[in-house]
């Protein structure tokens, strides 16, 4: 799958561009969330900093991201499973990681059955990453 042409870009809060095209999709995403998804949401909210759902960002739409730390959290599902979706995902983690961001990934089999691994991988990480404060939270 080839990333489309970065004109289209447009520049949003915390200055990372996104695709406004994909504004429509991710809204829809938020408002039906994967099972796995909505479990990790649960853990996910409770931080004090503020953390994003379904977040356009590069011709992308993150699972989860805060802003503050530079955290990008997937669920990857089984499609992301196959050679080529392997393949597109580590382009897209070069790319969202260009933006100095860190991605972690979680399976779907992970949030199910090992969850409170995953709690404590995210907790880690959250522990560990410098707080951005070139950034406020939007209104």
């Amino acid at each position: 799958m080839e990333i489309a042409i970065v004109s289209k870009l447009k520049y949003g809060v915390y200055f990372l561009p996104y695709n406004p095209d994909l504004v429509p999709r991710a809204k829809e995403m938020r408002k039906n969330p994967t099972p796995t998804e909505k479990k990790l949401w649960a853990f996910l909210r409770q931080f004090p900093l503020k953390m994003w759902r379904q977040r356009p960002i590069d011709h992308f739409i993150v699972d989860f991201y805060c802003p503050k730390l530079k955290l990008v959290i997937e669920v990857d599902g089984e499609v992301h499973l196959t050679p080529e979706a392997m393949a597109y995902d580590a382009r897209r983690t070069k790319v969202l990681e260009g933006y100095g961001l860190t991605v972690i990934r979680f399976t779907n089999d992970e949030v199910k059955y090992d969850f409170e691994a995953v709690c404590e991988k995210i907790s880690g990480f959250i522990s560990s990453l410098p707080v951005c404060t070139e950034v406020d939270d939007p209104p």
